[in-house]
């Protein structure tokens, strides 16, 4: 099983991300993302959806209209892990190819 990361580990990692931050109420990080439509927002999720599917790690997310949110936190591990980390940059990835 992963292990979640250490405070400093989190932080650390945190600095190597652009607007990821420390969610609120539970042990995740989290993004909040907003596109010029709906069908932008959606084909950003699609994308996301296809690379968490891949990797077999799924975010928690909400989408109004055009405004994406996305936490990330390691279930079966009881916090953050490498595997958020790493979904992360994926997902700013993605972000990125719609101008976020």
């Amino acid at each position: 099983m992963t292990q979640p990361l250490d405070v400093d580990e989190r932080r650390a990692a945190l600095e190597t991300l652009s607007g990821w931050q420390e969610a609120d109420g539970r042990d995740a990080i989290e993004r909040r993302f907003r596109f010029a439509d709906f069908v932008e927002a959606f084909s950003f999720i699609s994308a996301v959806a296809l690379e968490a599917e891949r990797r077999d790690h799924h975010p928690d997310w909400s989408n109004v209209y055009n405004r994406v949110s996305i936490a990330l936190s390691t279930h079966d591990a009881g916090g953050v892990t490498e595997k958020d980390i790493a979904l992360a940059r994926a997902i700013d990835k993605a972000a990125a190819r719609f101008g976020q």
